[in-house]
């Protein structure tokens, strides 16, 4: 722990500042530990030089990567700069906000830099060194005056106001979902969801961060299930008290933030299921994740190829940023020799195998297809009605 805290030193801060820009591998770690050893502590070097390693990683999640400290479980877990601002919407017009479980920060600093300038954050993690470098981070997006951190068990705090001090008026809670360095068994967090869901009791406005893979089952009535993507990247699910809901399940696709939700009159007519025409839509998880693919179906006008499969099909083109259209080139009964015979005929070289519904390894059927050609497709490998179907797609004009 002291190593890592001594990074916030000057000294700290000057040996980062050296390393900036540099891709330490493990060969260069050690061209580098052994430039450095006259100048500053061995335990200093290494605590910059994996830091610098993480900082890398980081680049991917945050735009200020460079400036910022990470600890690799932390980094993990959390949210990029990207879906944290997107979480901290929900929060307009709450006065102080608990952010539990902060970790590095990743939520942290959008709620903290959020417009009004009277809004504070609490942020809460039993962990020093990722509660220090929070903070450090928070002071990178320039929101470090609006924080208040306490070191704590988050089950330790109270988020009661008294007299002089107003109590917290809403609360995101992102728990651990690793320990001792390994994913916890069983999509089990620390503290557990139910304890988690409790928080509502005691302040009505709630968020919680989640894995995608949540089974909509544990989220009591009332709840918004939120499931966000980026691009096509299923990223994280997101719990929203009746305080803060506006629906009850919702796919967010991002940058864009479009947004579907169930259809407020209820379900509609059901959808119908038929051979695919001559377009096919390869729906975004986060639409699968919340089960709207119905819903988006009639939005479309499209119908579905199989009852219990997601790919939507129509006549015209499917064009909607919940999904991705394919135009369809072949569709019959899935036989790979006779797949492969067609692909050859095509000249297919390159292809994006889908398989959905269907046994089968991916990649070994990619190589006993044989491809050969300048063409490029995408092949759905799944089932129509029951069936094993094989459909060959180009990309939707």
């Amino acid at each position: 722990m002291e190593d890592q805290l001594s990074l916030l030193t000057q000294q700290g801060q000057e040996l980062l500042e050296r390393l900036a820009g540099e891709q330490v591998g493990p060969e260069r770690a050690l061209q580098l530990a052994e430039s450095l050893r006259g100048s500053y502590p061995a335990d200093l070097i290494a605590a910059a030089l994996t830091q610098q390693a993480l900082r890398t990683s980081a680049r991917a999640k945050f735009s200020r990567a460079e400036e910022m400290l990470f600890t690799r479980a932390g980094l993990e877990q959390a949210s990029s700069e990207l879906t944290a601002r997107h979480s901290a919407a929900r929060y307009t017009g709450a006065r102080l906000v608990a952010d539990l479980c902060c970790g590095i920060g990743g939520n942290l600093t959008a709620l903290a830099a959020r417009s009004g300038a009277s809004d504070r954050v609490l942020a809460v993690d039993r962990d020093l060194v990722s509660l220090e470098f929070a903070r450090h981070n928070a002071g990178v997006y320039g929101a470090a005056d609006a924080l208040a951190v306490v070191c704590a068990d988050v089950r330790e705090i109270s988020l009661a106001g008294s007299r002089r001090s107003p109590g917290v008026d809403a609360v995101f809670i992102d728990p651990a979902r690793r320990a001792g360095g390994r994913r916890l068994p069983g999509g089990r967090s620390e503290p557990p969801l139910d304890w988690c869901f409790a928080l509502a009791e005691h302040v009505p406005a709630v968020g919680i961060k989640a894995a995608p893979g949540l089974a909509h089952e544990l989220v009591p009535a009332g709840w918004e299930i939120e499931f966000l993507a980026v691009g096509r990247s299923l990223k994280e699910a997101l719990l929203w008290s009746p305080a803060l809901a506006t629906a009850s399940r919702r796919a967010t696709v991002l940058p864009g933030g479009d947004t579907l939700t169930e259809e407020p009159e209820g379900p509609g007519a059901p959808v119908h299921v038929a051979a695919p025409g001559g377009f096919l839509l390869d729906p975004n998880p986060a639409v699968t994740r919340a089960g709207l693919v119905e819903p988006l179906a009639r939005q479309l006008g499209a119908w579905k190829i199989d009852p219990m499969i997601a790919f939507l099909s129509a006549d015209t083109p499917l064009r909607t940023p919940f999904g991705r259209g394919l135009r369809v080139l072949e569709s019959a009964p899935w036989q790979e020799k006779d797949f492969a015979r067609r692909l050859r005929a095509l000249r297919i070289g390159t292809a994006d195998i889908r398989r959905r519904g269907l046994a089968g390894d991916v990649q070994q059927i990619h190589r006993r297809l044989g491809l050969r050609g300048e063409g490029t497709a995408t092949i759905v490998i799944t089932r129509m009605n029951g069936r094993p179907w094989g459909i060959i797609c180009a990309a939707q004009a």
